[in-house]
């Protein structure tokens, strides 16, 4: 029995792209290309050097040359992709191992492409990655909680969604080393405006003209924790309703994620109702089991909506309190998310929205839901 549930379980990490160990982080990215690429190399690995030297934009300015653009669009949709800086990208792809032969821990994890920023840059990016490492048993725990509902194996539901409580707790955790590996100014003034994307960009109102694909210029947003596909399963899994405007921007953040992750989040949408299924089992040990996985959740979201007050509300007033206030695009993202959304009205609705998915009665037969 236990031989054909981890059998199941390795034919869903198959089809949705995940690996036991990393979750959703791509295994061994490839640190280098055919020489045929050698130029995007040559372009990304010297991108540091060009933003500060003011050079960037001397290759690219509003429009991306067709000799970039044709190619890199056609790679894109290839992997099913938008042709622009994603989330994925930067940080599910974008790592290696300084010591092969070591750990995946802050210490030995490198970028394999990076901005300007020095070691912040390096480590947002690489703390983002440790969260989404961290993730990797709650999202296996999810699968079996699926595959435990289509049975009514109480036990198994059970334990599936301790190990999303116990991965939510420990996101939490290592979210917490961002505090001592970023600087508030760097991640603000410097790194910040690099994933901003163009959509909702003052500096490319219109968008960006990509020559050879398309004769208007394409709007799409920059790369955003909000294309995290971990969080979106768990709250698939828990059946939280994201509303209106949040819910509608969470599901267009699907497209910029790999597809076998999106088709993941799509399976645990169409599965029967977590919740009702609880509902309708006497079991208070089960509703437990899930109110602390939503608490755990509405923890997790609470940390990041702090976090990012001090990463961009509080720099950006100390800047303005200076007399040095922000323009363009800079001003913009005081408020606005890189994903294009107005980020404390977004992250406020979301934490709310998982909140009340607490069931706040004891389980019965009954099919209400205090929401």
């Amino acid at each position: 029995m236990e031989t054909n549930k981890r059998e199941a379980l390795q034919e869903d990490y198959d089809a949705f792209g995940i690996s036991d160990e990393l979750g959703f982080l791509l295994e061994e990215p490839l640190t280098h290309l055919p020489d045929y690429y050698r130029l995007w190399l040559d372009l990304a690995n010297n991108l540091t050097h060009l933003i500060e030297s003011r050079k960037l934009r001397d290759l690219v300015h509003k429009i991306l040359p067709k000799a970039l653009a044709l190619p890199y669009w056609l790679v894109s949709n290839r992997l099913g992709l938008p042709a622009i800086l994603t989330y994925a990208d930067s940080v599910l792809c974008n790592w290696k191992l300084r010591d092969p032969t070591g750990e995946m821990e802050i210490g030995n994890l490198d970028l394999i492409f990076s901005f300007p920023g020095g070691e912040s840059c390096r480590g947002f990016f690489i703390v983002s990655l440790l969260v989404e490492m961290s993730a990797s048993s709650g999202i296996t725990g999810a699968l079996e909680v699926m595959h435990a509902m289509k049975t009514s194996d109480l036990s198994g539901i059970q334990r599936g969604l301790l190990k999303v409580t116990q991965s939510l707790k420990k996101m939490r955790e290592t979210f917490k080393l961002m505090h001592n590996h970023v600087d508030p100014t760097s991640f603000h003034g410097t790194l910040r405006i690099f994933v901003s994307g163009w959509r909702d960009n003052p500096m490319l109102p219109r968008g960006l003209l990509y020559e050879g694909v398309s004769n208007e210029p394409i709007l799409l947003s920059g790369g955003s924790a909000a294309q995290s596909s971990a969080l979106q399963c768990f709250d698939a899994l828990l059946c939280i309703q994201h509303e209106d405007e949040t819910g509608a921007f969470l599901t267009r953040m699907r497209e910029y994620m790999p597809p076998a992750h999106s088709q993941l989040i799509e399976t645990l949408s169409v599965c029967p109702s977590l919740q009702d299924f609880i509902l309708s089992h006497s079991s208070s040990d089960l509703c437990q089991a899930y109110n602390s996985c939503v608490s755990a959740l509405v923890d997790l979201r609470n940390y990041h909506l702090n976090t990012v007050a001090k990463y961009v509300i509080l720099p950006g007033s100390q800047v303005r309190a200076m007399g040095c206030p922000l323009r363009g695009v800079g001003t913009s993202l005081n408020t606005t998310g890189t994903g294009g959304t107005s980020f404390m009205v977004f992250l406020k609705s979301t934490r709310n929205a998982t909140q009340k998915a607490l069931i706040l009665e004891r389980p019965s037969a009954s099919r209400e839901t205090e929401m």
